[in-house]
């Protein structure tokens, strides 16, 4: 990797410090190329990505970011999972290192607040944006559900007075 190719790096990764709501950091000594691609397509699909990182190169580019505290965790084999969604990356990476004992989570942080192992975990056990936004949706549309049934209800309750007075009357 020549000096342009790193400068581009380092700028690329500052650009994604700069502008995402979470890092993950990890450990993956040992996952093969399949492990590995497979953590990529499940990151993929809940909106986070998965980076295999340069410890120098990513610690130049957490300079001047709100992730510059976790800069002492760059050591080793590690890579990166980040997101918007502060709960996605770390569900995703939280879930596979449960399955497979070669992903070790070392820890991460919100923008200035550095999370470790346990937070991490405990943070994988929030629903997710999407859970939440399903939640919300499901909270708004029950009241309707019910004010429908309400105002349904009268309707109802005047028809079976009048079938019932229409019986009385013919069995009288």
């Amino acid at each position: 990797m020549n000096r342009s190719e790193k400068t581009e790096l380092v700028s690329s990764l500052r650009g994604t410090f700069e502008s995402t709501g979470i890092v993950v950091v990890t450990h993956y000594s040992g996952l093969t190329v399949s492990e590995i691609t497979d953590l990529r397509s499940q990151m993929r699909a809940a909106g986070a990505s998965f980076k295999v990182t340069k410890n120098r190169l990513t610690r130049l580019a957490l300079e001047g970011t709100p992730y510059e505290p976790i800069g002492d965790l760059f050591t080793g084999t590690t890579a990166i999972a980040y997101s918007d969604d502060p709960v996605g990356p770390a569900k995703i990476a939280v879930d596979f290192a449960k399955k497979n004992e070669k992903l070790v989570v070392l820890g991460g942080a919100m923008g200035d607040i550095r999370l470790d192992v346990d937070a991490v975990k405990h943070l994988a056990t929030l629903p997710s944006l999407d859970e939440l936004r399903a939640k919300l949706v499901g909270m708004l549309n029950t009241p309707a559900t019910r004010i429908a049934g309400v105002l349904q209800a009268p309707g109802g309750q005047v028809a079976r007075v009048i079938s019932a007075h229409a019986q009385q009357s013919e069995a009288a």
